[in-house]
């Protein structure tokens, strides 16, 4: 889920940026800060918008910044447990493939693809279900559901699976979907 985030923060501004226009300069030095940021209380950081600058600012003896108290609104992607997302493959590996969500790499292991035996084929850069024949390669279109958020390590991990119904590949869902109201339209002639 993408969100709006009201921020407040102090912000040092170097003696080489003074005379440069006070908020162009406090907005270059919070993207700084906080674009890329990864943790479990902002989420995933994308961009920075909305910057209010406090146009006096403090001197601290000994060093010939400024400090000034800013405003501003933080976009970012905060993946939640048991969310439904939307995504495109954009790497298959022999242990699964990545699903780009939003400005994030999230895992779909191998495992979590079908219910069915799953093998990788590393000619064709795709897995299939082995009774299924099933295909998942690059570039296709997925719905997942977010199992697992780590705010760890570099970037923070996601897992995702597309084991559940109306989960997976957006045209495996179609013809699901196809399937039940073939299903629907031969019980309400049996009425």
């Amino acid at each position: 889920m993408f969100k709006l985030i009201k921020c407040e923060d102090t912000i040092r501004i170097p003696p080489d940026k003074f005379g440069q226009p006070l908020d162009k300069v406090a907005e270059g030095e919070l993207k700084l800060k906080y674009v890329g940021v990864v943790s479990r209380e902002l989420g995933y950081v994308i961009a920075i918008t909305d910057v209010k600058v406090d146009p006096v600012g403090r001197i601290v003896a000994g060093d010939g910044a400024t400090y000034h108290r800013a405003t501003f609104t933080l976009l970012s992607f905060v993946p939640m447990l048991q969310e439904v997302l939307e995504g495109e493959v954009v790497e298959v590996e022999d242990f699964g493939a990545f699903v780009r969500i939003g400005p994030v790499d999230c895992l779909l292991h191998i495992s979590q693809v079908l219910d069915d035996v799953v093998a990788y084929d590393r000619h064709q850069g795709a897995l299939f279900g082995k009774r299924t024949q099933k295909r998942l390669a690059e570039r296709d279109k997925i719905r997942v559901r977010v199992t697992a958020v780590s705010y760890g390590g570099v970037g923070g991990k996601i897992g995702v699976t597309a084991r559940q119904p109306l989960l997976g590949k957006l045209e495996w869902i179609r013809e699901e979907l196809e399937k039940l109201a073939e299903v629907e339209k031969k019980l309400k002639a049996k009425r």
